[in-house]
């Protein structure tokens, strides 16, 4: 069980290590420093983390609902945090080849745009999640506190 407080205290989370990390790596050189790559893998596992409560709590109670909108909403929901996780995987497999705690940049210009988009991507589906998901599962559920 999860808390709707739990998923978008969550989301200000990954949101706020977004935006302390656009920050940090707009700087060649702290990419390589250690506190940076330390709040960048906090920001992928807590966002994999994320995506997987969802997994397990949300939409098993969309996917199964007679209405065909619920089902359907439920189910692009679930393929964009499958291909979020397509994504980060692919991600990180380029930038962190052999090391999962430290970022191995070569073409730092194609690093930083790619993160960037990551980001976007993230921030985009937190909002979706405020302005839609969420309010659905509420809707679905008749709780105003439990996902």
């Amino acid at each position: 069980m999860i808390t709707f407080d739990e998923l978008h205290t969550q989301n200000h989370k990954i949101t706020e290590l977004a935006n302390v990390l656009s920050y940090l790596l707009e700087e060649r050189r702290m990419c390589d420093n250690e506190v940076t790559c330390s709040l960048f893998f906090e920001y992928v596992e807590r966002v994999q983390e994320h995506l997987d409560m969802e997994d397990k709590h949300l939409y098993s109670k969309l996917l199964a609902h007679k209405d065909n909108n619920v089902c359907s909403t439920g189910q692009r929901f679930l393929t964009g945090a499958s291909e979020i996780k397509r994504v980060f995987s692919a991600y990180i497999k380029k930038w962190c080849p052999k090391q999962r705690d430290r970022l191995n940049i070569g073409d730092y210009e194609s690093f930083r745009r790619e993160t960037e988009e990551m980001f976007e991507i993230v921030l985009r589906r937190i909002q979706d999640e405020t302005e839609k998901l969420f309010p659905l599962v509420r809707e679905v559920t008749g709780s105003e506190q439990i996902a």
